[in-house]
């Protein structure tokens, strides 16, 4: 799979020029693989998933607020050649993809929200447990288990947190620092691009009432949610996401001429 500059990133083989980019963005501590297969395969549009600096395959150190995501999501995306993209973000991909279509409203045809909210305000004593190397195993341990429904394989769990250990401990910190600050509580009624709002009804890191509150306040908006299912909605019921995410794309999104 392809590299610019420091970004490693998947791309889709079988897209055709006439259809928007989709770009998935991660969440804290992830990267492009916890988009499912079937997500990142979209049909006739052409999907890029980076992981971002620090993450997965790409180099670098990572960040500590979400605009420099932002900043480096479009430098990258530019660098590709893509002026104009849907950009679906999960969690703090869900904050870069607000901050990108408040900031870069120019080059964002449309954003995908899942599990995130205006504000990602983020547990005292967890992030003082993350910020210790010692602590970060048992941190790690909370953040997954406040991330799946308990109806989900215990194998999927133990392969998310495995993922996540592979991630340099200043990287992790580094992301739920950025989602801590992170605050568009006032702004999130400016986002003006077509938006579609996705949730697990068990979600216990990104509750209910911020997804609503994004639909509520984003003028051209669209909220499903999906029962019993939980943060990493689209790791347990990936068919349903996907759907979803087309539905929007089919829906709302001019073709690129």
């Amino acid at each position: 799979m392809p590299t610019a500059g420091n970004i490693f990133y998947f791309a889709s083989k079988q897209g055709v020029a006439t259809k928007p980019a989709v770009v998935l963005i991660h969440g804290a501590g992830g990267d492009h693989l916890h988009w499912p297969y079937n997500i990142r395969r979209l049909g006739e549009y052409r999907v890029f998933a980076p992981d971002l600096p620090g993450h997965g395959k790409s180099r670098g150190i990572g960040a500590q607020s979400i605009r420099e995501y932002a900043k480096t999501i479009m430098d990258w995306l530019m660098e590709i050649g893509i002026h104009r993209a849907v950009f679906v973000g999960h969690s703090m991909g869900g904050a870069i993809s607000q901050t990108l279509a408040l900031e870069y409203s120019v080059h964002v045809l449309g954003i995908v929200l899942v599990s995130t909210g205006a504000q990602l305000d983020v547990n005292t004593n967890l992030l003082e447990m993350l910020s210790v190397p010692a602590t970060l195993p048992k941190a790690l341990d909370l953040v997954v288990k406040w991330s799946f429904s308990k109806e989900v394989d215990k194998k999927m769990i133990q392969g998310v947190k495995k993922k996540m250990l592979e991630t340099r401990p200043t990287v992790i910190y580094g992301d739920f620092l950025a989602c801590n600050e992170f605050d568009l509580i006032e702004r999130v009624k400016d986002i003006a691009v077509p938006t579609c709002v996705i949730y697990g009804t068990e979600d216990k890191m990104t509750p209910t009432p911020l997804s609503e509150y994004l639909d509520m306040q984003i003028p051209n908006s669209s909220l499903t949610s999906i029962p019993g299912a939980g943060h990493m909605v689209m790791l347990e019921r990936s068919e349903e996401v996907a759907k979803a995410i087309r539905l929007f794309l089919d829906g709302v999104i001019t073709p690129v001429l």
